[in-house]
C-alpha cells in the first residue's frame, strides 16, 4: 500500500511555489491567508459574478496587503446592510478587471471508478485519465452552449492544465471545427488522440490555448493525476503551446507526496497572481475540481453567504463558471481601449459644483 505523508505543510510542494512562478514576489498560504483577515486585512482577490455585489469592510491600512496581486474593494452606501452580510453596488475601471470563464473538465474515466470506490484513484490504471464517451458528449454540448452565448467570439486566450483530460476538453470545447489533411496549419489535437476515436480538431478560427502547470489538479499520489512527458502531448495536440512547461518528464508529481488543501490553494493564488501579467481581458480556463474548489474556496467571505456559495461550490464535470477579477493595486499596466479624454478641442469646462466649492471656501460657511 502505498505511504502518504501526511505532514501539514510538505516542503517538497512549498518549495514548487517558489519555482513554478518567479513573476510572484512568493508564496502564500492559505493558513497565512486567513491569519490576514483575522488580522482586519482586506481580502487582496475577489471574485465579483455578472449578478453579484460585494461588500470588502475589512481593509486595513495597518497591516500590509495579501501578495496577491490583484483585488477588488468595493464600496457600498448601506453600512448597516454591510454588517447583516449584505452589499452595494460596486464600480471598477474596467480596464482594471478581467473576465475569468472557468471550466471543469468533462467526465474522465477515473471519474466513473472513483465514484464507485475512491481507492480506484490511487489505480495506475487511470494514469493521466481520459475522457469517457459520456465526456465527450458533455464537451459537445458545452461547445454548442459556448457557440450560441457568442462566448467563443469573445474569449481572447484559453489555458489549460497539461492533463489529457483538461486538454481534451479545451480543444473539444474552444477548439476550431473539422481538420484535414490539406491544411497547413497543425491541428489542436490528432484523430483519437487519448483514446478519443474522434476526429482531428482544427487550429483555425479559435484563441490560443496554452498549458500551464500551475492549474493543474491536486499533485502526487494518484496517478490520474501525473502526467506524460510534454513530448507526447506535443504529438497529440500539435497546435498547443507547452513553451511555459519547463520540464519535459513531470517532475511535480510524487507517488509517495500528497498536496495539501491549503498548498493547493497556495498555488491556485499564484496562478490568479500570474494571470494578471497576462495581456488578454478574457480568458477561459480549463481545469479540475479540486484546483477549483480549494482555490475559490479562499475567497468570497466578505459576501452574502448565498453568493460565496454561487463563487466556491464545487463544479460538475464540464461545468462553466464565468466570474471578474479586479486590479485594485495597481498592478496592471494596461491602459483602457474605450476610456476618451474629452476637452477636445479644449475650452472652457469648470463645473458648477466645483465654482461653489472654491466659493465657499473664500467667503466661509457664515457669510
Amino acid at each position: 500500500m502505498t505511504n502518504i505523508i501526511k505532514n501539514p505543510v510538505n516542503p517538497y510542494y512549498s518549495e514548487i511555489y517558489n519555482t513554478l512562478n518567479p513573476i510572484t514576489t512568493g508564496p502564500v498560504t492559505l493558513r497565512h491567508y486567513h491569519r490576514k483577515n483575522r488580522q482586519g486585512t482586506c481580502n487582496s482577490l475577489t471574485y465579483l459574478s455578472s449578478s453579484t455585489r460585494i461588500s470588502n469592510r475589512s481593509q486595513s491600512h495597518s497591516s500590509p496587503p495579501l501578495r496577491s496581486r490583484f483585488s477588488a474593494l468595493c464600496f457600498s452606501s448601506n453600512p448597516v446592510a454591510d454588517m447583516d452580510g449584505g452589499a452595494g453596488p460596486c464600480l471598477f475601471p474596467l480596464h482594471r478587471c478581467k473576465t475569468l470563464h472557468l471550466v471543469r473538465h468533462a467526465q474522465g474515466i477515473h471519474n466513473v471508478e472513483g465514484d464507485k470506490n475512491y481507492k480506484a484513484y490511487l489505480s495506475p490504471e487511470y494514469f493521466d485519465a481520459h475522457l469517457t464517451p459520456l465526456g465527450w458528449q458533455q464537451v459537445d454540448n458545452l461547445r454548442k452552449h459556448v457557440h450560441a452565448s457568442g462566448l467563443s467570439k469573445r474569449v481572447d486566450l484559453v489555458i489549460t492544465s497539461p492533463l489529457t483530460r483538461t486538454i481534451q476538453t479545451a480543444v473539444g470545447v474552444f477548439g476550431g471545427e473539422g481538420y484535414t489533411d490539406r491544411m497547413d496549419v497543425l491541428p489542436l489535437m490528432v484523430a483519437n488522440a487519448g483514446n478519443s476515436s474522434r476526429a482531428a480538431i482544427s487550429s483555425l478560427n479559435c484563441p490560443p490555448i496554452i498549458a500551464v502547470e500551475l492549474c493543474r489538479e491536486h499533485l502526487g499520489v494518484h496517478p490520474c493525476d501525473k502526467r506524460r512527458n510534454v513530448g507526447e502531448y506535443q504529438f497529440l495536440f500539435p497546435a498547443i503551446d507547452f513553451s511555459l512547461i519547463e520540464s519535459d518528464e513531470d517532475i511535480l508529481w510524487k507517488a509517495a507526496i500528497r498536496e495539501t488543501t491549503e498548498e493547493v490553494a497556495a498555488r491556485g493564488l499564484k496562478f490568479m497572481n500570474w494571470l494578471w501579467t497576462r495581456p488578454e481581458k478574457e480568458i477561459a480556463i480549463v481545469t479540475h475540481s479540486g484546483f477549483l474548489f480549494h482555490t475559490l474556496s479562499s475567497f468570497g467571505n466578505d459576501c452574502h453567504p448565498l453568493v460565496k456559495k454561487e463563487i466556491c461550490k464545487h463544479f460538475a464535470n464540464c461545468e462553466l463558471r464565468s466570474m471578474v477579477i479586479v486590479d485594485r493595486s495597481m498592478t496592471g499596466s494596461d491602459s483602457s481601449t474605450t476610456n476618451y479624454p474629452g476637452k477636445i478641442p479644449a475650452g472652457l469646462d469648470r463645473p458648477s459644483d466645483v465654482v461653489d466649492e472654491n466659493k465657499l471656501e473664500k467667503e466661509g460657511p457664515d457669510s
